[in-house]
């Protein structure tokens, strides 16, 4: 199916807090900014299927979510598909959209990912989050998020001699790019000190390597390749895809300090698309917490298992380096809204392709190649799709 799906237009609220906005509200705010980015115009009308990815955190709609979005945008009596697998859910409903297209029985589908977040509790924030991975001996043992990537942090500290200040790097850089993203949570730029200095939340993890909660919306219209120039003089073409699950429970895998799934589904997604990590020209990866990222490099093929911590210090993944990384501020700045996520990685590779990402810092110069890895959980479930601004 290589190159037979075109992303044609993509929607990104602002990743931040909005007590005042339903779900279908937040979604129609990146819809209709995803109809308006088709540059030659489409109907809403031309849309024939949705896949909405959602884990439902916020509670106010956890049932036929996204029967309520379809009729909230006036495009019923249109099948509609809620998609949950943890952070990857999104990533997920983009791919089972993309299926549905290269298989022939949709011509033009819209997929995207909504989730308010910041509307319960903090405990209850941190149930949801937790429910994510093994509920059986690892929530219920009183683990939480910030504490399962601590541990996978410790043993790559332990095993490669990654460092702190390796941590802060890649915090370092995100806020560096999430300061001039419109749509980022945080627009601010720190420093390694202020990184370093900042609140222990699950040593050696502190408040700068986690990401924040966030509510926001993210769209994106695809079509089949053969008719993507009705609607766009620039098409986004989907090159390969990858899937792949692990153990959910960290304590059943064989090595903590490599995602398997990531391995597995970005070795898909290259053969599909007939390339090598050396071809991609910027990723966004899924930075949950920064040692997340540094785990990224190196199980999506960027640089040797264990040397992801080099590859920060060297600046290798800031643009201008050997492979730019998360300019969009990643998780860590520009925010996670769960099942928002995965869109939130597309749209930004279909700017970044269509060289519409003009912030000051933020334009990769000449990208024709981009990827996107969206990992749901402690890494029980991972996503990765490649694309070009070319067949």
């Amino acid at each position: 199916m290589k190159g037979e799906v075109a992303v044609i237009g993509a929607g990104h609220t602002a990743f931040g807090e909005y007590p005042e906005k339903t779900y279908p509200q937040l979604f129609a705010e990146a819809f209709w900014e995803a109809i308006e980015s088709v540059d030659k115009g489409i109907d809403p009308k031309a849309i024939k299927a949705v896949f909405i990815g959602t884990l439902g955190s916020g509670g106010s709609q956890l049932g036929n979510l996204s029967c309520a979005i379809t009729g909230d945008l006036n495009i019923v009596p249109i099948p509609a598909v809620r998609v949950e697998n943890a952070c990857a859910s999104s990533g997920f409903a983009f791919m089972l959209g993309i299926m549905s297209v290269a298989s022939g029985l949709y011509d033009v589908v819209l997929v995207g990912g909504v989730e308010k977040m910041r509307d319960v509790a903090g405990l209850r924030g941190r149930y949801w989050l937790g429910v994510s991975g093994d509920t059986l001996w690892e929530r219920l043992a009183g683990t939480t998020f910030p504490g399962m990537y601590a541990l996978i942090a410790t043993r790559h500290m332990e095993q490669y001699g990654t460092k702190p200040e390796h941590l802060a790097m890649v915090a370092v850089k995100n806020h560096y790019y999430g300061a001039d993203n419109p749509k980022a949570q945080f627009r601010r730029r720190i420093d390694v000190e202020t990184a370093l200095k900042s609140p222990m939340v699950a040593g050696p993890l502190r408040l700068y390597d986690c990401c924040p909660t966030s509510d926001g919306a993210t769209a994106v219209i695809v079509c089949r390749s053969n008719i993507a120039r009705r609607y766009t003089d620039s098409p986004v073409y989907v090159l390969g895809l990858g899937a792949a699950t692990d153990y959910i429970a960290v304590y059943e895998r064989e090595d903590i300090t490599t995602l398997r799934a990531t391995v597995e589904a970005s070795r898909s997604a290259y053969r599909m698309a007939g390339i090598e990590p050396v071809d991609v020209d910027l990723a966004e990866v899924h930075d949950c917490f920064t040692i997340a990222e540094i785990l990224a490099y190196e199980d999506l093929g960027f640089c040797r298992k264990g040397e992801g911590g080099k590859l920060i210090e060297e600046g290798q993944t800031y643009i201008g380096g050997k492979i730019p990384v998360n300019v969009s501020g990643g998780l860590k700045a520009k925010g996670h809204p769960i099942g928002a996520t995965g869109t939130a990685q597309v749209y930004e590779i279909f700017k970044q392709l269509r060289n519409e990402a003009k912030e000051r810092s933020r334009q990769v110069p000449g990208a024709e190649i981009g990827l996107t890895h969206n990992v749901g959980g402690s890494g029980g479930t991972c996503v990765v799709h490649i694309f070009g601004s070319r067949r």
